[in-house]
């Protein structure tokens, strides 16, 4: 007799959602494990499936890597660059927009774990932190130093340097992405809230970059 749809195992039951719940499954163990300790029957574990319905999808762990990183974080910064080239209002406006969307779409989430990982791991494994530069750190980097042209061009910034500008608006958010994603000892320092940290990070590099009027 033919098994009904609730006595199929899940990887039969649920045949379209298998790729998608074995990249959740992964950038849980990524995050968890860090990249060296994920082990691929680990993953197929989390997402309810075997090993081998794995390989059907991904033909190793840097693969699997890979996709991960793509379907979460490279599709957030092309949703951004979509957004960057149909705004048509205040530079300020929209490099607080990109700053936010990065933030609150990355960084705040699970996915600020891969960045964490990256600079933990990165130097043990150069072919995966060649892909992440180029996929992840090169593209938004770009995004940013665009906007700041954009705005310099337009009159809304003083004249800087977008390039160097790119960087210092990225260390700080990096800063706030590792306190919020590592454990750190109890000391004299407060705890620091991210919400607080990101408004007056943002009032004052639109302060320092706005342009001087007359």
């Amino acid at each position: 007799m033919q098994a009904t749809q609730d006595t199929k195992p899940r990887w039969e039951r649920r045949k379209d959602a298998r790729p998608q719940e074995l990249l959740a499954a992964a950038l849980e163990q990524f995050v968890e494990r860090g990249y060296a300790a994920t082990r691929l029957e680990d993953v197929a574990k989390r997402a309810g499936v075997s090993k081998g319905t794995l390989y059907l999808y991904f033909a190793n762990k840097e693969e699997l890597f890979k996709a991960v990183v793509r379907e979460n974080i490279v599709a957030t910064i092309g949703e951004a660059e979509q957004d960057a080239a149909a705004f048509d209002g205040p530079s300020g406006e929209l490099l607080g927009a990109l700053l936010m969307k990065w933030w609150n779409e990355i960084c705040s989430t699970p996915l600020g774990g891969i960045a964490k990982l990256m600079l933990a791991e990165g130097n043990n494994f150069p072919e995966l932190a060649e892909f992440y530069n180029e996929e992840v750190v090169a593209r938004g980097s770009n995004l940013f130093t665009r906007a700041l042209e954009r705005g310099v061009a337009r009159g809304d910034f003083r004249p800087v340097d977008p390039v160097v500008m790119t960087q210092v608006l990225i260390a700080p958010v990096m800063m706030l992405l590792m306190w919020t994603h590592s454990y750190i000892p109890t000391c004299d320092m407060p705890p620091v809230e991210p919400g607080p940290f990101m408004a007056t990070f943002l009032e004052t590099t639109l302060r320092g970059l706005k342009a001087d009027t007359p």
